[in-house]
């Protein structure tokens, strides 16, 4: 998450201090990302340093005022035209968690994949519901049609690790399956079991 970029967009709206960009931050995504105060403030210093902000006075409370600079606004141009980068994707925590279970001494893996699938399948319904209730009266302003964007996108991101952890589940009861044969017999190339060789006809002597 860019934290830079998003605060440089809400100062293009026109100058503001640190408390106030947390508070149109966290209204424009829901509270979905949380920021604290030092955070922005540990972020304007960085902008502030590289030429993309810079201090414009202070309000009447004694705020001190930043806003953003030419420099800054050719900088948010080109991370709106800039697709985000997909190769070098963010760790994902539950990815790393199952990859680490395979195998793992002790560990059902597959109970790890049901209790999973169990918070993302409730996660998943919390976000609908939220959805049903900001639809319930048309978005009145930005910051309503911003949270819902996060929301859907929210939807879809556990909407798609439910059939991933479905997948995951499918995979190792295929993977397993070989492992838990009991008669241990050979397999053929084509995964059947190999024929067993038939027994040569006994000869009877003859009488005469």
């Amino acid at each position: 998450m860019s934290i830079r970029h998003g605060l440089l967009a809400l100062l293009e709206h026109g100058s503001r201090y640190g408390s106030q960009l947390r508070t149109e931050f966290e209204s424009r995504t829901g509270a979905t990302w949380p920021l604290n105060v030092g955070q922005v403030y540990t972020t304007l210093s960085r902008l502030e340093r590289d030429g993309m902000v810079a201090q414009d006075g202070e309000d009447d409370a004694g705020h001190a005022l930043y806003a953003i600079t030419d420099a800054g606004r050719a900088e948010l141009r080109s991370w709106f035209r800039t697709p985000v980068d997909r190769s070098s994707p963010p760790r994902d925590e539950l990815a790393i968690k199952l990859a680490m279970a395979v195998g793992a001494p002790g560990v059902d893996i597959r109970e790890v994949i049901q209790s999973q699938r169990h918070h993302t399948v409730q996660a998943m319904q919390d976000y609908t519901r939220l959805k049903a209730r900001a639809l319930e009266t048309a978005p009145a302003d930005r910051d309503e049609v911003a949270w819902l964007l996060v929301l859907e996108q929210l939807i879809f991101q556990t909407e798609a690790e439910a059939r991933w952890l479905d997948h995951c589940e499918s995979r190792l009861v295929r993977l397993s399956l070989p492992a838990e044969r009991k008669d241990g017999a050979a397999q053929s190339p084509a995964g059947r079991p190999a024929a067993r060789p038939e027994p040569e006809p006994v000869v009877t002597p003859s009488a005469d």
